[in-house]
């Protein structure tokens, strides 16, 4: 016969209070559009369709026919260099800016002069500028701001794709590949390749927005030149594709971070045993949580809009040490923390060398320095 123990429900409730999103203190909070966003997101990620999903699929027809025409509009423009689009068929965060570092490293690596373009999200102007290691967020947005401090390689962000890379070339004529972050769906902008990224969440309920997550058609086939690139380690769609295994780096102390230092960083395992307040401001955040509980890591789950600005520090001021990813970090000024310590988790990826050997077959050789 089994006793029961009076204080099971007491452990169980202190950690359902662990594992229970910290409500965030944020300053008027997150936007209509990203509540909205946040409802549907609810809907689209179930592996069959909705009741809500439903009764939006007449606007997906909508909008698969207003894609379709913006599609046969656009022509794709002539540039220098050839163009590897790293994108998405879905909506929201599936990897695609740890691709873009990942690939970015392997080409400079192997003798290539690689640059970058992105749209630049959440910017206060649309035009082509080149992003510094040192300028403001809101200025060329919090992605293309990352993978200039990761890669050190030129990039340069617009709302035209074309037009940014037309600027980058000119500025930079060394550069002889250029990679796009995101852009799938930026039919002017000619591509040697296209990579195609998919986390374990794959194309959810199937849909098209804002029915479901998925922006077009997932295809029958895929073009010649197409790979599917799956970040979370399963094939999570019916597309054939490569698998890539993702893993956290050190935790770097944010002031050095920052700084661009290179001293020596603790491995995450130094934080066992801990308690620490885990911040991420992503469109899939329990993704950054859970891979932080499966190295031992005791955490407060404090998930944040995806792209949120930290004008105002989400936490409470006597929290002792928070965890946060890069993504996060560009936008957290080291002076504005008080006496928090903010660790700073890099997200790696270990790109196929198979896929990438292909990749570099499809392009002309690299110039010489």
């Amino acid at each position: 016969m089994c006793i029961r123990d009076r204080a099971a429900p007491d452990l169980r409730r202190a950690d359902r209070q662990r594992r229970a999103p910290l409500t965030p203190a944020v300053t008027g909070g997150p936007t209509l559009a990203a509540r909205a966003e946040a409802l549907l997101a609810q809907h689209w990620w179930q592996p069959q369709p909705s009741a809500l999903a439903q009764l939006l699929r007449p606007w997906s027809w909508l909008y698969r026919a207003l894609a379709g025409w913006q599609r046969r509009r656009q022509r794709p423009r002539a540039l220098p260099v050839p163009v590897i689009v790293v994108g998405n068929f879905i909506v929201g965060g599936a990897g695609k800016t740890p691709t873009v570092i990942a690939l970015v490293q392997a080409l400079s690596a192997a003798g290539w002069h690689p640059g970058v373009i992105s749209r630049g999200y959440g910017r206060r102007d649309a035009g082509a500028r080149e992003v510094a290691a040192r300028d403001p967020v809101v200025d060329v947005g919090d992605e293309p701001l990352l993978i200039r401090r990761r890669t050190a390689v030129p990039v340069w962000v617009g709302r035209d794709r074309v037009a940014a890379a037309r600027a980058l070339c000119a500025r930079h004529p060394e550069v002889d590949v250029i990679v796009s972050d995101d852009g799938l769906q930026h039919h002017a902008l000619p591509r040697r390749a296209e990579w195609v990224v998919f986390d374990e969440r794959g194309a959810g309920n199937g849909l098209l927005l804002p029915a479901g997550p998925l922006r077009e058609p997932l295809p029958k086939s895929l073009p010649a030149r197409t790979r599917i690139v799956y970040t979370g380690g399963v094939a999570s769609t019916g597309l054939p594709g490569e698998l890539v295994r993702r893993s956290l780096g050190l935790a770097w102390p944010l002031a050095a971070w920052a700084a661009g230092s290179r001293q020596e960083a603790p491995p995450l395992a130094h934080l066992r045993g801990r308690p620490l307040l885990a911040a991420a401001g992503l469109a899939a955040p329990e993704k950054f949580f859970a891979m932080l509980e499966q190295v031992g890591l005791t955490i407060t789950r404090l998930p944040l809009p995806d792209h949120h600005d930290y004008t105002t520090l989400p936490w409470p001021a006597d929290t002792a040490e928070v965890v946060t990813t890069e993504k996060d970090a560009v936008k957290i000024d080291p002076a504005h923390i008080g006496a928090t310590q903010v660790w700073v988790v890099p997200l790696d990826l270990a790109l196929p060398a198979s896929l990438v050997g292909e990749l570099m077959s499809w392009l002309p050789a690299p110039t010489p320095p």
